[in-house]
């Protein structure tokens, strides 16, 4: 058996999209831990990042309904990637606002969610952004946090590519 068909068997099997969902919640426990533990308040792309990592956990939950079906697979790398690409873009413009600060490139002021899911009125000890955007607040190893969020966003859509490639295997080893 290969790597390729380990990989695609992987992705078949609940433990794997659990793994996602576990690993981005735990994300969001530090997230929490950062905000609450530390007094380190979120600015309005934290929070928008924090949403996208949510979605990440929302994949995971999704792939694991039934991650025997293609359908539900397609379902969860589909939010995965979409989650994945649009934290990876809010962590580049968070980077931007932290080491090129303009006058003429700055964040917005306070979160703006849809009328129909107003995350930061329901639960503002989570969704509400207090802090500024273009202060470096905490480093680790050299890097902010939004530096390491793209990593990890580039790391996620790495791997769910490599996942969602492997897909059509499913088709060519039943031939």
């Amino acid at each position: 058996m290969n790597i390729l068909t380990s990989l695609y068997r992987f992705s078949t099997l609940r433990i794997s999209w659990f793994l996602l969902a576990l690993v981005t919640f735990i994300f969001e426990l530090c997230a929490l831990y950062f905000q609450h533990g530390l007094n380190l308040a979120p600015c309005v792309m934290c929070i928008y990042e924090r949403v996208a990592m949510i979605g990440l956990t929302a994949a995971g939950l999704i792939g694991m309904i039934a991650p025997r079906f293609l359908l539900v697979r397609l379902a969860g790398f589909g939010l995965w990637g979409y989650s994945s690409y649009h934290g990876a873009v809010l962590s580049w413009q968070h980077v931007a606002y932290q080491f090129d600060p303009s006058p003429f490139h700055q964040c917005p002021l306070f979160v703006t969610f849809p009328d129909w899911l107003p995350l930061n009125q329901w639960l503002p000890s989570v969704f509400e952004a207090t802090g500024d955007c273009s202060k470096v607040v905490w480093q680790f190893m050299g890097l902010s946090m939004p530096q390491w969020l793209q990593i990890i966003f580039a790391v996620s859509i790495a791997v769910c590519a490599i996942f969602l490639l492997l897909q059509p295997l499913r088709f060519i080893k039943n031939k």
